[in-house]
């Protein structure tokens, strides 16, 4: 089977090829396209590939304006970190897709299910207006601003500029880039849903942490992860061993 990646990240495209190969080494990856101008181009002539595996986020937009300047006659699955509302709108399409961070065996599935798929069904040129309004109409909106008590007074301040939010005795605080520190009147799982999943992590039960304010990762003993942050924290902020790779796959998505 010959198969074409559409992805900007290397690290990536680098992880789908070896489980590409591990799941079946006949597979073939004739090229890996980094962005939507190379995809334009590439496409725009007659092809081999047999599968498309395509990001939908690109170096220079949205992998979705490709098909506004070309046909791509091979079946496609999309590899995506949409949440689960936007990922709807791909089955109501029949369009297939993968969540990112990619699994071996989710990855062999989508491959079966192409491998099964009538000469009818597996074609490549699916509605795609269609499939950009329903993720429009089922994107979900994450809270801006929280506010907070300040002395006699309450204080908006964008989500975004927090650095991490954690439980001090029962007790949630925020503590923001410029290292003040509020009391939110939440739990933190309720913050959990309320932020934009892209920018903010749960890491432990105790945490939940911008990427931005991320400074670096240290290998703990028996598998787990350090995490240093700016603000920096008194205490060590643990990742389990079972956790450890979903967070490293996140923070390098």
């Amino acid at each position: 089977m010959k198969v074409v990646i559409v992805e900007d990240e290397i690290t990536a495209s680098e992880n789908l090829k070896y489980l590409l190969d591990s799941i079946d080494s006949n597979i073939e990856v004739l090229t890996v396209l980094d962005s939507v101008r190379a995809s334009i181009e590439y496409f725009s002539k007659p092809i081999e590939a047999e599968l498309v595996f395509m990001d939908i986020h690109l170096a220079d937009g949205i992998s979705f304006e490709i098909f506004d300047k070309v046909r791509i006659d091979a079946p496609i699955i999309f590899t995506t970190a949409y949440d689960q509302y936007a990922i709807k709108a791909f089955k109501v399409n029949s369009v297939d897709y993968i969540l990112k961070p990619i699994e071996e065996e989710e990855l062999g599935n989508a491959i079966d299910k192409f491998k099964n798929m009538t000469p009818t069904k597996a074609k490549g040129n699916v509605e795609i207006d269609s499939l950009i309004e329903l993720l429009n109409a089922n994107k979900k909106t994450y809270k801006s601003t929280y506010l907070v008590h300040h002395r006699d007074e309450l204080l908006p301040v964008k989500s975004d500029d927090f650095a991490y939010f954690y439980i001090d005795t029962s007790i949630v605080k925020g503590v923001t880039n410029t290292n003040k520190t509020y009391i939110i009147d939440k739990k933190l799982e309720d913050i959990e849903s309320e932020l934009d999943p892209a920018k903010f992590h749960r890491f432990n039960r105790q945490f939940i942490i911008n990427k931005n304010a991320i400074a670096n990762v240290k290998f703990y003993f028996n598998g787990k992860l350090v995490i240093n942050v700016n603000p920096p924290f008194e205490d060590r902020i643990v990742v389990s061993k079972a956790k450890a790779t979903e967070i490293k796959n996140w923070i390098n998505s």
